[in-house]
C-alpha cells in the first residue's frame, strides 16, 4: 500500500508542526483577531471606528537569497523577522498602521524543529510590528526545494486614515532628509553580497574580519529593522511629507519613488557613517561606488522627507525611540532630465 509519506509528504509532521506554533502565533494576538490557528481564513475584526475614512494598504514580499546565509549557518530564527519587515515597511511608510500577517513556507521535506524557528522569527517580526500573525501557508513539496532549503514570502494589511496618508505630494524644494540608520544589509543584494565575499574572496560565514565585530554570516545575517511603530509615533507630532524604505535598488532607486513631479534629492555622502560591511564588499570586489549605492542601503535603512525646520525635533524623537537618525541631505529642484537623487562628498 502506498502512502503519501512514501510520496514525500509527511501529513504527521505537519500537524505536529501547527500544534508546536500555535503559542507563537497566540503571542501575536490583537483583539481584533476572531479565529485561532487552523481555520481556513483568519478573520480579522478591523475597527472601522477608529478611522473616519479608513484606507487599506497591503504589501507582500520575501527574504531572497539572504536565506542562503540562513542555510550555510543552519541558523533559522531570525529570517522571519526579515520577512515580516520587508512586507510592513512597505506600508507603513504610506502612514498605515500594520494590522495582519500572513506567511508562507515552503520547502521540499518538512523539518519541524526547522519550520518552528522560522516560525518563531516571523512572530517576534510581528510583535515588533504591532500586527497580528493571523494565519499562513505550509507547503511540503518533494523534490523542488533541494535538501535542507525553504523559501517564505509574506502577506501584510495595514489601515490609514484618507486624510493622512503619506504620499509625498507635498514635498517642495527646501525640505529636509532624515536617514534613519539600518542594521545592516536588510534583505537586499545578498546575490551581489554572496558572490564578492564567497565566491571571489573565499571567505566563509565563520570567517573573522577585523573591521567587524562578529563574524562574516552573523553580520549578513543581521534582521532587517522594523519602523512600523517609529513612523506610526512620528506622524503623530511632525509632519512627514514623505518616507521611503530603502530596499532593493538602494537609496538611488528608492528616494525617487516618494517625489512628485519637480523636485529631485541632494544626498551627502559625509553625513553618516557607512557601516564597514559594505566598505568590505566594494573594496574585495571592486564594485564601483554609484554600483553599491544602486544596491544596498549603505547604512539608511529609511528615509523621512520634512520641513526644514522640523529636522531637529524628528531626529530628537528617533532618538528617544532609540533610532540613530542624520540630516543627510534635502529636496531641490528638478528640470525633468537630471537624476532623481544627486551625490556630493
Amino acid at each position: 500500500m502506498t502512502t503519501y509519506r512514501d510520496a514525500g509528504v509527511d501529513i504527521d509532521a505537519g500537524d505536529e508542526f501547527v500544534d508546536r506554533i500555535k503559542p507563537l502565533v497566540r503571542s501575536t494576538f490583537r483583539p481584533e483577531v476572531l479565529t485561532d490557528l487552523g481555520g481556513f481564513g483568519g478573520l480579522f475584526g478591523f475597527q472601522a471606528g477608529k478611522y473616519k475614512d479608513p484606507v487599506l494598504v497591503s504589501g507582500t514580499d520575501g527574504v531572497g537569497t539572504k536565506l542562503k546565509i540562513a542555510f550555510m549557518m543552519d541558523t533559522h530564527d531570525t529570517v522571519g523577522i526579515d520577512l515580516v519587515a520587508m512586507c510592513v515597511n512597505d506600508i507603513a511608510v504610506s502612514g498605515a498602521e500594520p494590522l495582519f500577517f500572513l506567511d508562507y513556507f515552503a520547502t521540499g521535506k518538512l523539518s519541524v524543529a526547522k519550520a518552528q524557528a522560522v516560525v518563531a522569527g516571523i512572530a517576534e517580526g510581528c510583535r515588533q510590528a504591532g500586527c497580528a500573525l493571523v494565519g499562513g501557508e505550509t507547503a511540503e513539496m518533494p523534490s523542488f526545494y533541494p535538501d535542507g532549503e525553504y523559501d517564505l514570502a509574506g502577506f501584510a494589511v495595514g489601515a490609514v486614515d484618507r486624510s493622512k496618508i503619506i504620499d509625498g505630494r507635498h514635498i517642495v524644494p527646501g525640505d529636509a532628509l532624515v536617514g534613519v540608520a539600518s542594521s545592516g544589509l536588510h534583505s537586499n543584494g545578498y546575490s551581489l553580497a554572496r558572490r564578492v565575499l564567497f565566491e571571489q574572496a573565499k571567505l566563509t560565514v565563520t570567517s573573522r574580519l577585523s573591521e567587524l565585530d562578529e563574524s562574516v554570516g552573523e553580520v549578513l545575517l543581521t534582521p532587517t529593522r522594523i519602523y512600523a511603530k517609529q513612523i506610526l509615533a512620528l506622524v503623530e507630532q511632525f509632519p512627514i511629507r514623505g518616507i521611503a524604505h530603502i530596499t532593493g535598488g538602494g537609496i538611488t532607486e528608492n528616494l525617487p519613488r516618494v517625489f512628485p513631479n519637480g523636485v529631485r534629492a541632494r544626498i551627502m555622502r559625509t553625513a553618516w557613517s557607512v557601516p564597514p560591511i559594505f566598505h568590505i564588499m566594494s573594496g574585495l570586489g571592486q564594485v564601483d561606488r554609484d554600483e553599491m549605492y544602486r544596491v544596498f542601503n549603505m547604512g539608511i535603512g529609511l528615509i523621512l522627507v520634512v520641513p526644514s525646520h522640523s529636522v531637529n525635533g524628528v531626529q530628537a524623537h528617533l532618538q528617544t525611540l532609540g533610532e540613530r537618525a542624520w540630516h543627510i541631505g534635502e529636496i531641490i529642484s528638478s528640470h525633468g532630465d537630471e537624476p532623481g537623487v544627486e551625490y556630493v562628498d
